[in-house]
């Protein structure tokens, strides 16, 4: 056997053995990505389009199962309250417990006196249209509005509740964090709310569960390719060096 076949046989069995390797730890990362990502987070199809331009009617969004206590200002959140309606519910939180929500000041909301940005409403649409006297939100308890101000029934419907058309925090099921259908993406980050106490939420993990998912299918495409490579290198190599006969 020539010096050339035995270094082709050895780096094949290397190569073997590092492509059963690729192709095992993918298995692990596409596989784990689903299964992670089916214990953390919960589809919901949004039923109407009070959400928009942000969500849309009829959209498939991925949403973060969290409990109501760590929800912040800003947050898409999907709840559920008997006296809103029978299914789960996707609006924004602007207010929670002990801030002053008021509506207008410069055509924007305020929440304890500090005029809110909020890039994600419909573009050329005055938030006044809400019609949000001003309100103080009870402890425990969160005030939402949709991002379509003008047709959304949300706390400035229920003002009028004894609770200030406020919800409370165990109502919430889970925090949305992408649009999955259309795609759409992640959310934008709602900047507005970060100067005020308590900050933001923090994105879910998302990100890293598609990362894996990719890279899993990566790796196991990239593994199971290299047989058929490999082979037909080698075959290439061998006829190369074959003496040519006269």
């Amino acid at each position: 056997m020539s010096r050339t076949r035995r270094t082709d046989e050895g780096h094949g069995k290397v190569g073997s053995v590092l492509s059963g390797i690729a192709v095992a730890l993918g298995c692990v990362l596409f596989l784990g990505g689903f299964v992670w990502g089916a214990f953390v987070y919960q589809p919901y199809t949004v039923p109407t389009g009070s959400m928009t331009p942000t969500i849309g009617a009829g959209d498939r969004v991925l949403a973060q199962r969290i409990d109501g206590s760590v929800v912040k200002r800003g947050d898409v959140v999907v709840f559920q309250e008997k006296t809103w309606g029978d299914l789960p519910m996707v609006k924004r939180v602007v207010g929670i417990g002990g801030d002053k929500i008021a509506c207008c000041t410069d055509g924007k909301l305020t929440v304890n006196g500090k005029k809110i940005d909020e890039p994600y409403l419909p573009a050329g649409k005055s938030v006044s249209l809400t019609g949000i006297k001003a309100t103080t939100v009870p402890k425990g308890r969160l005030f939402l509005l949709g991002d379509e101000r003008s047709g959304s029934l949300d706390s400035s419907v229920h003002l009028g509740d004894s609770e200030n058309g406020s919800v409370e925090r165990g109502a919430v099921q889970a925090r949305v964090d992408a649009v999955a259908w259309p795609l759409n993406g992640m959310l934008a980050k709602p900047t507005g709310f970060e100067e005020l106490p308590g900050g933001t939420s923090q994105p879910g993990p998302l990100k890293w569960m598609v990362y894996a998912v990719v890279a899993g299918a990566v790796l196991v495409l990239g593994g199971a390719a290299y047989g058929p490579i490999a082979k037909a290198t080698r075959r290439s190599r061998t006829r190369a060096a074959e003496p040519v006969r006269a």
